[in-house]
């Protein structure tokens, strides 16, 4: 099924803002392998075909495990992930599916545990980012091509 529209062509303006925010995001204080496995967790979450197929494949390319991508879903359950990764995997939850009482005391301390300020800060604001875009795929149907 083709998109609903090329949200790209439909407003150039607010895509090049979105594209800024992403270069910048790519350019923040928290590493590429982790922030892929971030932007895949969040368009689980989100059920965003085109940004989980998109970031996945990205993830191989730079090295990351079939076995790791297939136990991201059930991080909890898995052995596979280190405790920074998991911080940064139930922080990505808590803030994309921002409970009515906002993110928890206990996980902003365990994330507190793992990154700095400024790191906390950069991986919100790629959370943030990749929220954006899944809205856009999912809003649009935007899909993987085969």
């Amino acid at each position: 099924m083709p998109p609903r529209l090329d949200y790209y062509s439909a407003s150039p303006e607010a895509l090049k803002g979105l594209l800024m925010l992403e270069a910048v995001s790519l350019g923040l204080s928290i590493d590429k392998p982790l922030l892929e496995l971030v932007k895949i967790r969040v368009s689980q979450l989100n059920q965003c075909a085109f940004c989980s197929d998109m970031h996945a494949v990205e993830a191989r390319r730079q090295g990351e495990s079939e076995r790791r991508l297939y136990a991201l879903s059930v991080w909890r359950d898995s052995g596979f992930f280190t405790p920074r990764e998991r911080a940064a995997l139930a922080w990505c939850e808590s803030v994309t599916l921002l409970p009515a009482a906002g993110v928890p005391d206990e996980l902003y301390a365990r994330a507190r545990e793992q990154f700095s300020e400024r790191e906390l800060v950069d991986l919100t604001l790629a959370i943030a980012t990749i929220n954006c875009w899944n809205r856009l795929a999912v809003s649009f149907g935007q899909q993987p091509s085969e």
